[in-house]
């Protein structure tokens, strides 16, 4: 039985190597330099070659290769070349700015950086600060050093015999006290996700995959890219999500995967109709709450019902619809296979049929902990390994799952968790600022939009405008609060805490 999260795709591969793997419609037209098609012999090949430079460059195994590039094919190679070599991929946000890639090099000190061209010399010199880092460049089109490196290569080296337990990835999740934390997930905790997802969704080699999910997120890194490959499916690979170009190629398409915000602008389209998706067996929605008004707008209009499920990064999936049965608006379904979960009242008994508590899971899925942080690793596991989501939830008298509500406030805005800690402290900084409070609102595109709630020091003025501009400048654009509002003072109980669920009610309407 193999244990490599590479090996369970080998051998999920079609016999016949000759089988296309992935298509880029991007790149058509765009001469015989540039490849548009990759067959599963390809595939593997350009993986090989990848994974034996890596070594050349002197990785070992267990090294870090962290990555920064645009989404492409050559992108996936390199992520499918950590695991056959046995390094650990750590893909970053292409939005994240110099100071955030700067403390995420600084805590995981990768052996490898992968990043744009232009990025080059801003990481070149992150790399000096912090050592032995070696930095080489991939652009969108699949060129730059490490492939230029990677095609010199001529002895590929076999996969690397990894253990279940042994890490595949880091992915960074921001913490409540601002600073991120590097979920461990090892080749067993992926593995088994995707299996329990090629199950629960039915897929198989005949289907084909329309993927216009970014890579540098569990979305559509694991979740999508897990389920086509231990599948042996074709995948329509997208560049980024456009409404108009994902209609064109929706008739070659048999799933679909998305966060709420794509299918607000798929409805958006006139020319969005029952009959562009006939051929479509299965949408997923994930990564942010979906809207009932949205489930039931995409039923009437394509007769066919979005399934929603529930995961998060550190667990992969942990519930889901079901692919035969009925998927319910407003929930997300139930356990996957191999997944347990309850729901748990403050005195650490479990609660009953509808009653509203902590959210836990336990399985194969579930991560080890935190990089270098036992201690915050501890505070989040219950004894029996139960794994506290930090969500409040309740199960429906027919087994249900029912997302109520968020502990620590975290904000899901267009599929990317935002911690409101993390931004407060940018706003708190500016001179002008005597507090702040972040929160969360709904937005028909997004799911749900920041509003940043700010008091002002005494005689001090600050507009919306000035304090969005320099908060664009520190954090990526998805964390920026799309409204401010100027306050005399932040809302608090006798304790002293400041009621962020008055704040939310008051400017629940900010951003429609």
């Amino acid at each position: 039985m193999p244990t490599s999260l590479y090996t369970f795709f080998q051998t999920a591969f079609p016999d016949d190597h000759r089988r296309v793997a992935l298509e880029a419609p991007d790149r058509e037209g765009m001469g015989k330099a540039v490849r548009a098609s990759w067959t599963y012999g390809e595939l593997e090949s350009i993986v090989a070659r990848y994974a034996s430079l890596m070594s050349e460059l002197t990785l070992r195994r267990g090294d870090r290769v962290a990555v920064q590039v645009e989404k492409s094919p050559e992108a996936l190679f390199l992520y499918l070349a950590c695991l056959r070599g046995g390094f650990v991929f750590l893909p970053m946000n292409t939005a994240y700015r110099m100071d955030e890639v700067d403390y995420l090099i600084g805590n995981a000190e990768p052996s490898l950086m992968v990043c744009e061209p232009e990025r080059e010399a801003e990481m070149v010199e992150i790399a000096r600060r912090y050592g032995r880092m070696q930095v080489l460049t991939l652009d969108v089109l699949g060129r730059g050093s490490f492939a230029k490196a990677a095609a010199n290569v001529r002895n590929a080296q076999p996969p690397v015999d990894c253990a279940s337990k042994d890490l595949a990835a880091i992915l960074y999740t921001s913490g409540t006290t601002g600073k991120p934390k590097g979920a461990m997930l090892s080749h067993g905790n992926l593995a088994a996700n995707g299996l329990a997802l090629r199950e629960a969704w039915a897929f198989s080699d005949s289907d084909v995959l329309l993927h216009a999910l970014p890579i540098f997120h569990a979305h559509g890194l694991f979740v999508a890219c897990h389920t086509a490959l231990l599948s042996g499916t074709r995948m329509i690979w997208l560049t980024k999500f456009d409404a108009k170009q994902v209609m064109q190629h929706l008739p070659r398409a048999t799933v679909f995967m998305g966060v709420p915000t794509f299918y607000t602008r798929l409805l958006d389209e006139p020319a969005f109709d029952k009959a562009l998706v006939t051929h479509m067996r299965l949408f997923t929605s994930g990564s942010a709450p979906l809207l009932a008004e949205t489930f039931d707008e995409f039923r009437s209009r394509t007769g066919l019902a979005i399934l929603e499920r529930y995961g998060m990064t550190e667990t992969g999936m942990n519930t889901s619809n079901p692919y035969e049965g009925e998927r319910r608006a407003g929930t997300v379904g139930f356990p996957l296979p191999g997944t347990e979960a309850r729901v748990m009242a403050g005195d650490a008994t479990e609660c009953a049929t509808g009653e509203i508590g902590d959210l836990q899971v336990r399985g194969q899925n579930v991560f080890s902990g935190y990089w270098r942080m036992p201690e915050k690793t501890a505070e989040e596991f219950a004894e029996g390994g139960w794994f506290k989501t930090g969500d409040v939830a309740l199960v429906d008298p027919e087994g249900y799952v029912h997302l109520v509500g968020r502990a620590k406030d975290l904000i899901i805005s267009g599929g990317y968790n935002v911690y409101p800690k993390e931004i407060e402290e940018l706003v708190d900084d500016m001179p002008e600022v005597l507090e702040s409070a972040i929160v969360g609102v709904p937005h028909r595109d997004f799911g749900e939009a920041g509003v940043a709630v700010v008091v002002l020091n005494e005689g001090a003025s600050l507009d919306e405008v000035t304090l969005i501009g320099r908060l664009k400048e520190k954090i990526a654009n998805y964390k920026v609060p799309k409204r401010v509002a100027i306050v005399e003072t932040l809302p608090r109980n006798t304790m002293g805490k400041v009621q962020k669920n008055l704040l939310r009610e008051t400017y629940r309407d900010a951003c429609k």
